[in-house]
């Protein structure tokens, strides 16, 4: 399992930089990139949410190994990843409004804060404490995926006055170093975790000097900004009504609860299959990361004026692949007959469907979603899927062990198939519709959004 992983790992590295180097000697200039005060404007942004993003996917890899390391049963660690995945749909339903209310500025510095204390939470082997770092740890997630991103958007058109065209390359580069980073931190994990030998704890202790460069980064160098704040009723009621006025949308809700649910049981099951077979947690979490942005690559490959195929082929495959995937692992996790290399090429196969999944999602609800909307629609789509991957680590925390991760892979799989008959659904209704389809790129300065 050692081998295969870092083989993996190398593999997987080389077909991503030999697929982005084709594509970038292929991709005409973009205009953004030869004004200087954009440039310099995007560097302010990335210098600090590059470290935060660097501290999030840092604490990834080891985390269920802390929690074991700590002597905890897998129905006691299920537990806790049930606390974070709640706490992350509560204050996810509200982090716009507290966004807006106290300051974007001011959420990103107490993003900061938030998940520093949570980090030092996991120095404790007090299972109340680690409850509290798991909570801490759902606010930190919901600011980071709404305060960074919102004073980005209104600093660029308000008090920069870039064109608001612009604003799609900020982020699909964004997403694609994102992905690096990922790459980076699972083998900064394994080096000061397992070559450094300081234990599953010490990734989340680096994590902290990073959390605190990105505080005093975002003091020194942004500005505050606000918005008017919609009532969170209001919101929530606008989103409803788009969702059940349009079946476009209610499939679209559908697809991603069902999908992103699967993932995040995912998330929780990997370690315990694969660690018990000697696997380098922190290479193997590379490896998942390298697989995901072969996957964003080949999307923007896909889509390129070259091939030209569209985000709802792609979304399909994502989702075929996905159910393939967990066939496989039904099989390769069998009681008595475990077969860690199949799982591990399973759980490759799932990250590499990720990366084709989640650009093609964002195009669809994009398109799909009115602009006025999306924050009431995205409510919605989080109730369920935060429930159905709670549900699924409740199941596995009264099942048996060694029969309770095959038996959960087996309801993924049946969870997954009707994903896939909600693509089908969706597929049918869209079929004919030009706006959903990828405009020709002849002329555009950038390939298809992230």
């Amino acid at each position: 399992m050692l081998v295969t992983a870092y083989l993996s790992f190398v593999g997987l590295l080389a077909s991503c930089l030999g697929l982005e180097l084709s594509r970038c000697r292929a991709k005409p200039p973009g205009r953004a990139c030869s004004n200087p005060s954009f440039l310099q404007f995007q560097l302010d942004f990335y210098q600090v949410y590059f470290l935060a993003l660097a501290a999030d996917w840092l604490q990834a890899p080891y985390l269920y190994k802390l929690y074991q390391h700590y002597h905890f049963l897998e129905g006691q660690i299920a537990i806790l990843y049930v606390c974070g995945l709640a706490s992350t749909v509560l204050f996810g339903l509200v982090a716009s409004s507290l966004v807006d209310w106290l300051g974007r500025k001011k959420s990103c510095v107490l993003f900061s804060l938030t998940y520093s204390l949570c980090c030092l939470t996991k120095l404790s082997q007090d299972y109340f404490v680690l409850l509290v770092g798991r909570a801490l740890g759902g606010l930190s997630t919901a600011l980071l995926f709404s305060a960074f991103e919102a004073w980005y958007i209104h600093e660029h058109v308000e008090r920069h006055d870039f064109p608001a065209e612009w604003i799609p390359a900020t982020f699909a580069r964004a997403a694609f170093w994102n992905h690096v980073l990922a790459v980076a931190a699972g083998v900064a994990a394994e080096a000061v975790a397992s070559w450094m030998g300081l234990g599953p704890v010490a990734p989340f202790v680096a994590a902290i000097p990073l959390l605190a460069l990105t505080g005093a980064l975002a003091l020194r160098n942004w500005g505050e900004n606000y918005d008017r704040q919609r009532a969170f009723s209001r919101t929530c009621a606008g989103g409803l009504r788009c969702l059940l006025s349009d079946r476009r949308v209610l499939l679209l809700g559908t697809i991603q609860a069902l999908f992103e649910s699967v993932i995040f049981i995912f998330v929780f099951l990997w370690t315990p299959v694969l660690d018990p077979h000697g696997a380098p947690l922190g290479i193997v979490f590379s490896s998942f990361m390298a697989a995901s942005l072969l996957g964003s690559s080949l999307y923007r490959t896909a889509t390129s004026k070259r091939y030209h195929l569209q985000p709802m082929h792609l979304l399909s495959l994502a989702v075929l692949i996905v159910v393939f995937s967990l066939f496989m692992l039904t099989f390769s996790t069998s009681p008595g007959q475990e077969s860690p290399v199949e799982s591990f090429i399973a759980f490759l196969l799932m990250e590499l469907a990720c990366g084709l999944y989640f650009p093609s999602m964002s195009f669809l609800r994009r398109k799909v979603i009115p602009e006025t909307e999306q924050a009431g629609v995205l409510n919605w789509f989080r109730v369920p899927l935060h429930l159905l991957a709670c549900l699924g680590l409740l199941v596995l925390h009264d099942s048996d062990r060694k029969t309770g991760t095959r038996n959960m892979f087996s309801i993924c799989s049946a969870v997954m198939v009707m994903a896939l008959l909600a693509v089908v659904g969706l597929f049918t209704v869209v079929r004919h519709d030009a706006e959903l389809r990828v405009p020709s790129p002849t002329g555009e300065p950038y390939a298809p959004e992230l």
